[in-house]
């Protein structure tokens, strides 16, 4: 594991970078495409554009957006998958601990980071506890649930958003860009805390709700549609270190209302998203572990 850490990724990951943005004469994009289609079983029907000379660089193809009938929004559940991708992990938050895969955890509070002000977040009702998790809870006899998605190289890079909900703050943590594929996320503990990670926190009509995108090797650039300050994959950072941005201001009292669907964000290559929200104790996940799901279908629901 300690040799594994010391390997450079985020240099790797910027110079991996740079070769996706490099533009590929006409006559090889359908070889190296078509090679990246078989190797990670792409269904490029789905795609807006099939026609593989239309992608100039791989960052493109990369990053091809989806018939719009491609992913229907479940109407009928209150959360949705923001992303294709497989379910690692899903359920309640237990004594501050999340779990990335089956039996391996991270804490929640260097996950997320120190708590924001609520004063910043509007909410109105005083934290039932002490601890983290407790703290993050606005309302009471709701629970803290969480949902780990891992966004596998072929599946469709875009996020969206997963219910109806308010962005107030964005935090964002330089790190490592260690892979995040599952067989890895069993044997680094705190794996999601040491990556680069981009946190948007908010609210939503049960309370607190975030949705965390993770960085992973080769995945340094994180796109947040709404938040053209964010970069990502910067070459000098301090360890440890993370930076607070607000979308509440005097102009704007609500700051970034996202509807269910709504285009959110992006990854180069696959990656992972964490959802930490709160919800009643009746909330359901509609789930298995392991279980391949794609954007729009049900998460869970009340």
């Amino acid at each position: 594991v300690a040799l594994y850490k010391s390997v450079p990724t985020r240099l790797l990951s910027r110079a991996w970078g740079r070769l996706n943005q490099v533009e590929l004469p006409t006559w090889l994009r359908k070889p190296v495409y078509s090679l990246y289609i078989w190797t990670f079983g792409v269904n490029m029907k789905e795609a807006a554009v099939e026609d593989l000379h239309h992608y100039r660089n791989l960052s493109e193809f990369f990053r091809r957006k989806l018939k719009p009938q491609a992913r229907p929004v479940c109407c009928l559940h209150s959360v949705i998958s923001p992303s294709d991708g497989k379910i690692l992990n899903f359920g309640q938050v237990k004594n501050c601990e999340v779990e990335q895969v089956k039996g391996v955890t991270y804490s929640l509070e260097s996950f997320l980071g120190p708590r924001i002000c609520t004063e910043e977040l509007q909410f109105s009702q005083t934290p039932t506890g002490n601890s983290f998790q407790h703290q993050l809870v606005t309302k009471e006899g709701n629970e803290l649930y969480h949902c780990v998605i891992y966004l596998a190289p072929g599946d469709y890079h875009c996020f969206h958003s997963p219910t109806d909900w308010r962005v107030s703050h964005r935090r964002h943590f330089p790190g490592s860009l260690m892979s995040v594929n599952p067989g890895v996320a069993r044997w680094i503990k705190e794996l999601f805390c040491h990556n680069e990670r981009v946190v948007l926190t908010g609210d939503w009509k049960h309370g607190f709700f975030s949705l965390t995108a993770v960085g992973a090797t080769n995945v340094g650039s994180i796109r947040i549609y709404f938040d053209q300050d964010l970069h990502t994959n910067s070459p000098c950072y301090s360890k440890g270190s993370f930076n607070d941005f607000s979308f509440i201001s005097n102009n704007n009292k609500e700051g970034i209302p996202m509807r269910k669907g709504e285009h959110l964000g992006e990854f180069n290559l696959g990656s992972t998203i964490v959802l930490i929200f709160e919800a009643p104790k009746d909330f359901k996940f509609h789930l298995k572990a392991g279980q391949k799901i794609r954007f729009g279908e049900a998460l869970g629901s009340l």
